[in-house]
Protein backbone atom coordinates (compact mmCIF):
# COMPACT_ATOMS: atom_id res chain seq x y z
CA UNK A 1 0.00 0.00 0.00
CA UNK A 2 1.27 3.45 -0.92
CA UNK A 3 0.72 6.68 0.97
CA UNK A 4 -0.01 9.99 -0.72
CA UNK A 5 -0.26 13.67 0.14
CA UNK A 6 -3.49 15.57 0.62
CA UNK A 7 -2.03 18.29 -1.62
CA UNK A 8 -1.08 16.03 -4.52
CA UNK A 9 2.43 17.31 -5.24
CA UNK A 10 4.48 14.61 -3.52
CA UNK A 11 5.45 11.20 -4.81
CA UNK A 12 3.71 8.19 -3.21
CA UNK A 13 5.76 6.66 -0.41
CA UNK A 14 5.81 3.45 1.63
CA UNK A 15 4.37 3.11 5.13
CA UNK A 16 7.81 3.14 6.84
CA UNK A 17 8.73 6.33 4.99
CA UNK A 18 5.39 7.90 5.89
CA UNK A 19 5.85 7.13 9.59
CA UNK A 20 9.37 8.57 9.69
CA UNK A 21 8.62 11.57 7.50
CA UNK A 22 5.60 12.80 9.43
CA UNK A 23 4.59 15.49 6.96
CA UNK A 24 4.46 15.15 3.17
CA UNK A 25 7.22 16.87 1.20
CA UNK A 26 4.70 19.31 -0.32
CA UNK A 27 3.41 20.39 3.08
CA UNK A 28 0.31 18.21 2.96
CA UNK A 29 -0.70 15.39 5.28
CA UNK A 30 0.01 11.77 4.42
CA UNK A 31 -2.98 9.50 3.77
CA UNK A 32 -3.51 5.91 2.63
CA UNK A 33 -4.04 5.71 -1.12
CA UNK A 34 -6.88 3.25 -0.54
CA UNK A 35 -8.63 1.90 2.54
CA UNK A 36 -8.24 -1.81 3.33
CA UNK A 37 -11.34 -3.88 4.08
CA UNK A 38 -12.27 -5.32 7.46
CA UNK A 39 -14.42 -8.27 6.43
CA UNK A 40 -17.15 -9.52 8.80
CA UNK A 41 -15.38 -12.86 9.39
CA UNK A 42 -12.19 -11.06 10.38
CA UNK A 43 -14.09 -8.77 12.76
CA UNK A 44 -15.81 -11.80 14.31
CA UNK A 45 -12.45 -13.49 14.81
CA UNK A 46 -11.21 -10.45 16.72
CA UNK A 47 -13.87 -10.88 19.41
CA UNK A 48 -11.70 -13.38 21.25
CA UNK A 49 -8.46 -11.42 20.91
CA UNK A 50 -6.65 -9.29 23.48
CA UNK A 51 -6.22 -5.58 22.89
CA UNK A 52 -2.61 -5.91 21.66
CA UNK A 53 -3.70 -8.65 19.25
CA UNK A 54 -6.54 -6.49 17.90
CA UNK A 55 -4.20 -3.53 17.53
CA UNK A 56 -1.72 -5.64 15.58
CA UNK A 57 -4.49 -6.90 13.30
CA UNK A 58 -5.70 -3.41 12.44
CA UNK A 59 -2.20 -1.99 12.02
CA UNK A 60 -1.33 -4.91 9.76
CA UNK A 61 -4.14 -3.94 7.41
CA UNK A 62 -2.61 -0.49 6.93
CA UNK A 63 1.08 -1.39 7.24
CA UNK A 64 1.83 -4.31 4.91
CA UNK A 65 5.58 -3.59 5.07
CA UNK A 66 5.56 -4.83 8.68
CA UNK A 67 5.28 -8.50 9.63
CA UNK A 68 2.58 -9.71 11.97
CA UNK A 69 5.19 -10.80 14.50
CA UNK A 70 6.76 -7.30 14.44
CA UNK A 71 3.42 -5.64 15.07
CA UNK A 72 2.44 -8.10 17.82
CA UNK A 73 5.75 -7.50 19.57
CA UNK A 74 5.35 -3.71 19.28
CA UNK A 75 1.77 -3.84 20.58
CA UNK A 76 2.68 -6.10 23.50
CA UNK A 77 5.40 -3.65 24.56
CA UNK A 78 3.14 -0.61 24.15
CA UNK A 79 0.01 -1.96 25.80
CA UNK A 80 1.36 -4.07 28.64
CA UNK A 81 -0.81 -3.36 31.69
CA UNK A 82 -2.81 -0.84 29.65
CA UNK A 83 -6.56 -1.59 29.75
CA UNK A 84 -8.91 0.12 27.30
CA UNK A 85 -12.31 -0.53 28.92
CA UNK A 86 -15.84 0.39 27.88
CA UNK A 87 -18.06 1.62 30.74
CA UNK A 88 -21.88 1.96 30.50
CA UNK A 89 -23.26 5.36 31.51
CA UNK A 90 -26.99 4.91 30.95
CA UNK A 91 -29.22 6.43 28.26
CA UNK A 92 -27.62 4.16 25.64
CA UNK A 93 -24.27 5.82 26.37
CA UNK A 94 -21.02 3.92 26.73
CA UNK A 95 -17.70 5.52 27.65
CA UNK A 96 -14.50 4.30 26.03
CA UNK A 97 -11.84 5.02 28.66
CA UNK A 98 -8.59 5.71 26.85
CA UNK A 99 -6.62 7.21 29.74
CA UNK A 100 -5.19 4.24 31.62
CA UNK A 101 -1.68 4.67 30.19
CA UNK A 102 1.40 6.26 31.77
CA UNK A 103 0.32 9.90 31.26
CA UNK A 104 -3.42 9.41 31.89
CA UNK A 105 -4.61 10.70 28.51
CA UNK A 106 -5.72 9.04 25.28
CA UNK A 107 -2.56 10.18 23.50
CA UNK A 108 -0.74 7.29 25.21
CA UNK A 109 -2.51 4.81 22.94
CA UNK A 110 -0.56 6.06 19.94
CA UNK A 111 2.53 7.49 21.61
CA UNK A 112 3.46 4.28 23.39
CA UNK A 113 3.60 2.38 20.11
CA UNK A 114 4.83 5.17 17.81
CA UNK A 115 8.48 4.87 18.97
CA UNK A 116 8.36 1.14 18.21
CA UNK A 117 6.93 1.79 14.74
CA UNK A 118 9.51 4.48 14.03
CA UNK A 119 12.40 2.27 15.12
CA UNK A 120 11.12 -0.57 12.93
CA UNK A 121 10.66 1.84 10.01
CA UNK A 122 14.22 3.14 10.34
CA UNK A 123 15.58 -0.41 10.26
CA UNK A 124 13.51 -1.30 7.20
CA UNK A 125 14.84 1.74 5.36
CA UNK A 126 18.42 1.28 6.64
CA UNK A 127 18.14 4.77 8.07
CA UNK A 128 20.86 5.47 10.65
CA UNK A 129 20.01 9.13 11.24
CA UNK A 130 18.98 10.55 14.61
CA UNK A 131 15.36 11.69 14.68
CA UNK A 132 14.49 14.92 16.46
CA UNK A 133 10.81 14.73 17.39
CA UNK A 134 9.20 18.16 17.31
CA UNK A 135 5.85 18.57 19.07
CA UNK A 136 3.33 21.36 19.52
CA UNK A 137 0.92 20.46 22.28
CA UNK A 138 -2.28 21.76 23.80
CA UNK A 139 -1.45 19.74 26.89
CA UNK A 140 -1.62 15.97 26.53
CA UNK A 141 0.41 15.13 23.41
CA UNK A 142 3.51 16.78 24.86
CA UNK A 143 3.71 14.65 27.99
CA UNK A 144 2.77 11.49 26.10
CA UNK A 145 5.52 12.11 23.52
CA UNK A 146 8.09 12.89 26.20
CA UNK A 147 7.23 9.70 28.02
CA UNK A 148 7.12 7.56 24.90
CA UNK A 149 10.49 8.67 23.50
CA UNK A 150 12.48 9.38 26.65
CA UNK A 151 15.93 7.82 26.82
CA UNK A 152 15.45 6.00 23.53
CA UNK A 153 18.50 5.66 21.31
CA UNK A 154 18.41 7.66 18.07
CA UNK A 155 15.58 9.94 19.21
CA UNK A 156 15.34 13.32 20.91
CA UNK A 157 12.19 15.28 21.74
CA UNK A 158 11.38 19.00 21.89
CA UNK A 159 7.92 20.03 23.07
CA UNK A 160 6.34 23.49 22.75
CA UNK A 161 3.24 24.28 24.81
CA UNK A 162 1.17 27.48 25.22
CA UNK A 163 2.39 29.14 28.41
CA UNK A 164 -1.08 29.91 29.78
CA UNK A 165 -3.06 27.33 27.83
CA UNK A 166 -2.62 24.08 29.78
CA UNK A 167 -3.76 22.89 33.19
CA UNK A 168 -1.37 23.07 36.13
CA UNK A 169 -1.16 19.27 36.19
CA UNK A 170 -0.35 19.12 32.47
CA UNK A 171 2.35 21.76 32.93
CA UNK A 172 3.92 19.90 35.85
CA UNK A 173 3.83 16.64 33.93
CA UNK A 174 5.89 18.20 31.14
CA UNK A 175 8.26 20.45 33.07
CA UNK A 176 9.23 17.68 35.53
CA UNK A 177 9.82 15.10 32.78
CA UNK A 178 12.88 12.92 33.26
CA UNK A 179 15.11 11.77 30.41
CA UNK A 180 18.41 12.85 28.91
CA UNK A 181 17.02 13.35 25.40
CA UNK A 182 14.00 15.56 26.17
CA UNK A 183 13.36 19.32 26.25
CA UNK A 184 10.27 21.41 26.98
CA UNK A 185 9.61 25.08 26.19
CA UNK A 186 6.62 27.31 26.91
CA UNK A 187 5.42 29.66 24.15
CA UNK A 188 4.04 33.15 24.70
CA UNK A 189 0.94 32.48 22.65
CA UNK A 190 -1.81 29.92 22.19
CA UNK A 191 -1.73 26.41 20.77
CA UNK A 192 -2.39 27.60 17.22
CA UNK A 193 0.69 29.83 17.50
CA UNK A 194 2.81 26.88 18.61
CA UNK A 195 1.39 24.59 15.93
CA UNK A 196 1.90 27.18 13.18
CA UNK A 197 5.48 27.71 14.33
CA UNK A 198 6.21 24.00 14.23
CA UNK A 199 4.75 23.66 10.73
CA UNK A 200 6.96 26.52 9.55
CA UNK A 201 10.00 24.78 11.00
CA UNK A 202 9.21 21.60 9.07
CA UNK A 203 8.99 23.66 5.87
CA UNK A 204 12.25 25.54 6.56
CA UNK A 205 15.00 24.11 4.32
CA UNK A 206 17.69 26.04 6.20
CA UNK A 207 16.85 24.19 9.40
CA UNK A 208 16.76 20.80 7.72
CA UNK A 209 20.10 21.43 6.02
CA UNK A 210 21.77 22.51 9.27
CA UNK A 211 20.46 19.48 11.12
CA UNK A 212 21.50 17.17 8.28
CA UNK A 213 25.14 18.15 8.83
CA UNK A 214 24.84 16.48 12.24
CA UNK A 215 22.98 13.48 10.78
CA UNK A 216 19.73 14.67 12.37
CA UNK A 217 16.30 14.83 10.73
CA UNK A 218 13.05 16.29 12.03
CA UNK A 219 9.93 14.24 12.57
CA UNK A 220 6.64 14.71 14.36
CA UNK A 221 4.73 13.02 17.14
CA UNK A 222 1.65 15.16 16.60
CA UNK A 223 -1.38 13.55 15.05
CA UNK A 224 -0.27 14.86 11.66
CA UNK A 225 2.05 11.82 11.75
CA UNK A 226 0.45 8.75 10.23
CA UNK A 227 2.05 6.64 12.96
CA UNK A 228 0.00 8.59 15.50
CA UNK A 229 -3.26 8.26 13.61
CA UNK A 230 -3.37 4.58 12.66
CA UNK A 231 -3.00 3.10 16.19
CA UNK A 232 -6.09 5.09 17.17
CA UNK A 233 -8.21 3.21 14.63
CA UNK A 234 -7.68 0.04 16.65
CA UNK A 235 -9.45 1.19 19.80
CA UNK A 236 -12.72 1.80 17.99
CA UNK A 237 -12.60 -1.72 16.60
CA UNK A 238 -11.69 -3.09 20.01
CA UNK A 239 -14.53 -1.19 21.71
CA UNK A 240 -17.00 -2.64 19.20
CA UNK A 241 -15.68 -6.13 19.96
CA UNK A 242 -15.99 -5.58 23.70
CA UNK A 243 -19.57 -4.31 23.38
CA UNK A 244 -20.43 -7.29 21.19
CA UNK A 245 -18.91 -9.61 23.77
CA UNK A 246 -20.92 -8.11 26.66
CA UNK A 247 -24.18 -8.00 24.73
CA UNK A 248 -24.42 -4.22 24.40
CA UNK A 249 -24.47 -4.57 20.63
CA UNK A 250 -25.05 -7.37 18.16
CA UNK A 251 -22.25 -8.14 15.72
CA UNK A 252 -23.09 -6.30 12.52
CA UNK A 253 -25.26 -3.72 14.30
CA UNK A 254 -24.20 -0.08 13.92
CA UNK A 255 -22.98 2.15 16.73
CA UNK A 256 -22.70 5.93 16.77
CA UNK A 257 -19.55 7.60 18.12
CA UNK A 258 -19.08 10.98 19.82
CA UNK A 259 -15.56 12.36 20.14
CA UNK A 260 -14.39 15.51 21.99
CA UNK A 261 -12.44 17.18 19.23
CA UNK A 262 -9.47 19.52 19.05
CA UNK A 263 -7.01 18.73 16.28
CA UNK A 264 -9.49 16.28 14.65
CA UNK A 265 -7.18 13.25 14.82
CA UNK A 266 -9.26 11.21 17.25
CA UNK A 267 -12.51 11.51 15.31
CA UNK A 268 -10.65 11.05 12.02
CA UNK A 269 -9.47 7.68 13.34
CA UNK A 270 -13.13 6.80 13.89
CA UNK A 271 -13.83 7.79 10.27
CA UNK A 272 -10.98 5.50 9.19
CA UNK A 273 -12.52 2.68 11.25
CA UNK A 274 -15.83 3.24 9.46
CA UNK A 275 -14.08 3.43 6.10
CA UNK A 276 -12.51 -0.01 6.50
CA UNK A 277 -15.88 -1.53 7.36
CA UNK A 278 -16.54 -1.24 11.10
CA UNK A 279 -20.35 -0.89 11.53
CA UNK A 280 -20.60 2.79 12.48
CA UNK A 281 -23.59 5.06 11.93
CA UNK A 282 -23.08 8.73 12.79
CA UNK A 283 -19.84 10.35 13.86
CA UNK A 284 -20.51 13.24 16.24
CA UNK A 285 -17.84 15.93 16.54
CA UNK A 286 -18.07 17.56 19.98
CA UNK A 287 -16.49 21.00 20.45
CA UNK A 288 -16.13 23.31 23.43
CA UNK A 289 -16.62 27.08 23.19
CA UNK A 290 -14.02 27.11 20.39
CA UNK A 291 -16.70 25.78 18.07
CA UNK A 292 -15.12 26.39 14.67
CA UNK A 293 -15.67 22.74 13.68
CA UNK A 294 -19.29 22.70 14.86
CA UNK A 295 -19.92 25.80 12.78
CA UNK A 296 -18.32 24.23 9.70
CA UNK A 297 -20.42 21.09 10.04
CA UNK A 298 -23.54 23.23 10.36
CA UNK A 299 -23.01 25.73 7.52
CA UNK A 300 -19.94 24.56 5.56
CA UNK A 301 -17.80 27.59 6.39
CA UNK A 302 -14.47 27.25 8.22
CA UNK A 303 -13.66 30.58 9.88
CA UNK A 304 -10.68 30.84 12.21
CA UNK A 305 -10.99 34.63 12.46
CA UNK A 306 -12.31 34.60 15.99
CA UNK A 307 -11.08 34.88 19.53
CA UNK A 308 -9.59 31.74 21.03
CA UNK A 309 -11.31 30.97 24.34
CA UNK A 310 -9.23 29.45 27.13
CA UNK A 311 -11.52 26.83 28.64
CA UNK A 312 -11.47 24.04 31.20
CA UNK A 313 -10.85 21.62 28.30
CA UNK A 314 -7.55 23.03 26.97
CA UNK A 315 -6.78 20.17 24.60
CA UNK A 316 -9.74 21.41 22.56
CA UNK A 317 -8.76 25.08 22.59
CA UNK A 318 -7.84 25.04 18.91
CA UNK A 319 -9.04 27.07 15.94
CA UNK A 320 -7.01 25.41 13.19
CA UNK A 321 -7.52 21.64 13.38
CA UNK A 322 -4.67 20.13 11.38
CA UNK A 323 -6.22 16.74 10.72
CA UNK A 324 -9.29 18.33 9.20
CA UNK A 325 -7.24 18.58 6.02
CA UNK A 326 -7.29 14.79 5.80
CA UNK A 327 -11.07 14.82 6.13
CA UNK A 328 -11.33 17.36 3.32
CA UNK A 329 -9.17 15.12 1.14
CA UNK A 330 -11.07 11.90 1.78
CA UNK A 331 -14.55 13.40 1.58
CA UNK A 332 -13.73 15.23 -1.66
CA UNK A 333 -12.70 11.87 -3.19
CA UNK A 334 -9.04 12.84 -3.16
CA UNK A 335 -9.39 16.23 -4.83
CA UNK A 336 -5.91 17.54 -3.98
CA UNK A 337 -6.39 20.71 -6.04
CA UNK A 338 -9.43 21.61 -3.97
CA UNK A 339 -7.59 20.86 -0.73
CA UNK A 340 -4.66 23.06 -1.77
CA UNK A 341 -7.05 25.90 -2.57
CA UNK A 342 -8.94 25.60 0.73
CA UNK A 343 -5.72 25.43 2.76
CA UNK A 344 -4.36 28.48 0.93
CA UNK A 345 -7.52 30.42 1.72
CA UNK A 346 -7.37 29.38 5.38
CA UNK A 347 -3.75 30.52 5.62
CA UNK A 348 -4.09 33.78 3.72
CA UNK A 349 -7.66 34.84 4.47
CA UNK A 350 -8.54 32.85 7.58
CA UNK A 351 -11.73 31.49 6.05
CA UNK A 352 -13.05 29.16 3.36
CA UNK A 353 -16.40 27.75 2.27
CA UNK A 354 -16.83 24.15 1.18
CA UNK A 355 -18.37 23.53 -2.25
CA UNK A 356 -21.87 22.06 -2.12
CA UNK A 357 -20.76 18.52 -3.02
CA UNK A 358 -18.16 18.52 -0.24
CA UNK A 359 -20.60 19.91 2.31
CA UNK A 360 -23.06 17.17 1.38
CA UNK A 361 -20.35 14.54 1.84
CA UNK A 362 -19.67 15.87 5.34
CA UNK A 363 -23.40 15.88 6.09
CA UNK A 364 -23.56 12.17 5.29
CA UNK A 365 -20.76 11.30 7.70
CA UNK A 366 -20.52 13.83 10.52
CA UNK A 367 -22.69 15.78 12.92
CA UNK A 368 -21.35 18.66 14.99
CA UNK A 369 -22.28 20.06 18.36
CA UNK A 370 -20.72 22.16 21.08
CA UNK A 371 -20.91 22.79 24.79
CA UNK A 372 -20.24 25.99 26.73
CA UNK A 373 -18.44 26.22 30.07
CA UNK A 374 -21.63 26.41 32.12
CA UNK A 375 -22.90 23.15 30.70
CA UNK A 376 -19.49 21.47 31.15
CA UNK A 377 -19.67 22.32 34.86
CA UNK A 378 -23.25 21.09 35.13
CA UNK A 379 -22.39 17.87 33.31
CA UNK A 380 -19.47 17.04 35.61
CA UNK A 381 -21.62 17.72 38.67
CA UNK A 382 -24.76 15.89 37.53
CA UNK A 383 -22.96 12.75 36.33
CA UNK A 384 -21.08 12.55 39.63
CA UNK A 385 -24.26 13.02 41.68
CA UNK A 386 -26.42 10.63 39.62
CA UNK A 387 -23.91 8.03 38.47
CA UNK A 388 -21.03 8.35 40.94
CA UNK A 389 -18.74 8.75 37.94
CA UNK A 390 -16.12 11.47 37.49
CA UNK A 391 -15.78 13.15 34.11
CA UNK A 392 -12.88 15.29 33.03
CA UNK A 393 -13.94 18.49 31.19
CA UNK A 394 -13.17 17.11 27.71
CA UNK A 395 -15.26 14.01 28.34
CA UNK A 396 -17.99 16.21 29.83
CA UNK A 397 -18.16 18.09 26.53
CA UNK A 398 -18.51 14.78 24.68
CA UNK A 399 -21.21 13.42 27.00
CA UNK A 400 -23.25 16.62 26.71
CA UNK A 401 -23.10 16.61 22.91
CA UNK A 402 -23.68 12.84 22.77
CA UNK A 403 -26.90 13.22 24.74
CA UNK A 404 -28.04 15.81 22.21
CA UNK A 405 -27.47 13.36 19.36
CA UNK A 406 -28.83 10.01 20.55
CA UNK A 407 -30.50 7.84 17.89
CA UNK A 408 -31.74 4.27 17.90
CA UNK A 409 -28.08 3.19 17.83
CA UNK A 410 -25.88 2.58 20.83
CA UNK A 411 -23.63 5.60 21.42
CA UNK A 412 -19.94 5.14 22.14
CA UNK A 413 -18.51 8.29 23.74
CA UNK A 414 -14.77 8.75 23.98
CA UNK A 415 -13.34 9.54 27.42
CA UNK A 416 -9.98 11.14 26.73
CA UNK A 417 -8.37 11.94 30.10
CA UNK A 418 -8.45 11.10 33.78
CA UNK A 419 -10.51 13.64 35.73
CA UNK A 420 -7.56 13.99 38.11
CA UNK A 421 -5.53 15.48 35.27
CA UNK A 422 -7.89 18.48 35.44
CA UNK A 423 -8.48 18.50 39.18
CA UNK A 424 -8.87 22.30 39.36
CA UNK A 425 -11.83 22.31 36.96
CA UNK A 426 -13.42 19.17 38.39
CA UNK A 427 -13.12 20.42 41.97
CA UNK A 428 -14.73 23.71 40.95
CA UNK A 429 -17.60 21.90 39.22
CA UNK A 430 -18.24 19.71 42.26
CA UNK A 431 -17.96 22.56 44.76
CA UNK A 432 -14.91 21.00 46.39
CA UNK A 433 -12.45 23.14 48.34
CA UNK A 434 -9.09 23.67 46.65
CA UNK A 435 -8.13 22.27 43.29
CA UNK A 436 -5.27 19.84 43.67
CA UNK A 437 -5.25 16.15 42.88
CA UNK A 438 -5.23 15.51 46.62
CA UNK A 439 -8.22 17.81 47.14
CA UNK A 440 -10.22 15.89 44.53
CA UNK A 441 -9.24 12.57 46.14
CA UNK A 442 -10.39 13.82 49.54
CA UNK A 443 -13.72 15.14 48.26
CA UNK A 444 -14.68 12.10 46.17
CA UNK A 445 -13.01 9.27 48.07
CA UNK A 446 -11.49 8.09 44.80
CA UNK A 447 -7.80 7.45 44.24
CA UNK A 448 -5.94 9.30 41.53
CA UNK A 449 -3.81 7.33 39.05
CA UNK A 450 -0.28 6.90 40.36
CA UNK A 451 1.39 9.04 37.62
CA UNK A 452 -0.61 12.09 38.78
CA UNK A 453 0.13 11.82 42.47
CA UNK A 454 2.73 14.03 44.18
CA UNK A 455 3.59 15.93 41.01
CA UNK A 456 4.18 19.06 43.07
CA UNK A 457 7.02 17.36 44.91
CA UNK A 458 8.97 16.63 41.73
CA UNK A 459 11.80 18.88 40.57
CA UNK A 460 10.97 21.24 37.72
CA UNK A 461 13.59 20.77 35.01
CA UNK A 462 12.32 23.03 32.24
CA UNK A 463 11.52 26.72 32.71
CA UNK A 464 12.30 28.13 29.24
CA UNK A 465 9.88 30.48 27.51
CA UNK A 466 10.00 31.48 23.83
CA UNK A 467 8.26 34.14 21.83
CA UNK A 468 6.32 32.92 18.79
CA UNK A 469 9.15 34.08 16.55
CA UNK A 470 11.85 32.23 18.51
CA UNK A 471 10.89 28.58 18.02
CA UNK A 472 13.50 28.15 15.29
CA UNK A 473 16.27 29.10 17.72
CA UNK A 474 15.18 26.40 20.13
CA UNK A 475 15.27 23.73 17.44
CA UNK A 476 18.84 24.68 16.51
CA UNK A 477 20.08 24.96 20.12
CA UNK A 478 22.89 22.61 21.09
Amino acid sequence: MNYISTRGNAEPISAPAAILQGLASDGGLICPEVFPSLLPDRLAAMLKMTYPQRAAEILGMFLPDFTHSELIAAAEIAYKNFPVPVRPLGEKLNLLELWHGPTCAFKDIALQILPELMSLSAKKLSDARRYHILVATSGDTGKAALEGFRDRDDFSVLVFYPRDGVSNTQKLQMTTQVGENVCVCAVNGNFDDAQTGVKKIFADTEISQKLAKSNIVLSSANSINLGRLLPQVAYYVSAYCDMANNGTILIGQKMDITVPTGNFGNILAAYYAKSIGLPIGRLVCASNANNVLADFLAIGMYDRRRKLHLTSSPSMDILVSSNFERALFHLSNGDAELVRDLMRKLSEEGIYTAPDALKQAFDRELTGGWCDEFRVTEMIKSVWEREGYLLDPHTAVAVAVARDNLTENTMLTVSTASPFKFSEAVCAALGATGGTVEDLEAFTGQTAPEPLRNLGAKAVRFTGVAEKSELKKWVLKD
